[in-house]
């Protein structure tokens, strides 16, 4: 198939929607962890926070808690992972029933005719960004793994220095660890968008939309980043 022929599988509409989508999962990724908005991010603040749980564990003694916390974030971390092999396993296998499913995108509310070439497209798509959260939660679990080994190489004596070092190596492997890990479940979120497509180039577009404002809510507004960010009087 030429890319002449792949630009004719789609309507100008899907192009565009696809086009919206890209630009808002990436720009909202952009100015999330570069800080462009200027504002107190959620992000920024759990990256402050991190760095104060570093600068308490290199001066606790033992270090059990530290290697506990850690250890209690590592299932969910699996779970996700584990849940989105099956998730690519099941988009493997409607890709062998493309047929049945463009018959039952075809009955729902607002959709119009799809053709097989481009409902396979769409799944592809979504495939994808199912693929990129599994890298994404994957590689978050191997940087965890990394923390502990940056937690175990905390020596138990040092100079103020070495101790400010080490919190400040451990919080920044902690950050890579846990962005890796919202980038997943910015993929979900951003996957879900994505299978309103089989309805609506319309309704891809709005789902978008939603899921931006979603992620900004909580990013920027939820309640956990204003009771982080409280000032407590005297």
């Amino acid at each position: 198939m030429s890319f002449a022929d792949l630009f004719t599988k789609f309507a100008l509409i899907d192009w565009l929607g696809l086009g919206w989508f890209l630009a808002c999962w990436a720009g909202y990724e952009q100015v999330v962890e570069r800080g462009w908005s200027g504002r107190t991010t959620l992000h920024a603040k759990t990256h402050e926070l991190r760095l104060a749980w570093g600068r308490v564990m290199v001066r606790r003694n033992p270090r059990i808690t530290d290697a506990a916390l850690i250890a209690n974030l590592l299932p969910s971390l699996s779970f996700y992972a584990n849940t989105t092999i099956y998730i690519i396993a099941a988009l493997f296998a409607a890709l062998g029933t493309l047929d049945q499913l463009v018959t039952m995108a075809s009955e729902l509310p607002f959709s119009r005719g799809l053709s097989r070439e481009a409902t396979e497209l769409k799944l592809l798509i979504l495939l994808g960004v199912f693929v990129v959260a599994y890298f994404k939660f994957t590689w978050s679990l191997r940087q965890f793994n990394l923390l502990s080994i940056t937690l175990g190489g905390v020596p138990q004596e040092a100079s103020d220095e070495e101790f400010e070092l080490n919190a400040r190596k451990f919080a920044g492997v902690n950050s890579c660890a846990g962005n890796d890990f919202n980038r997943g479940l910015r993929a979900y979120y951003f996957g879900m968008a994505v299978m309103a497509w089989m309805v609506s180039a319309w309704l891809f577009i709005v789902s978008t939309v939603i899921v931006v404002v979603v992620l900004a809510r909580r990013e920027f507004y939820s309640p956990v980043l204003r009771a982080l960010t409280e000032q407590h009087s005297d």
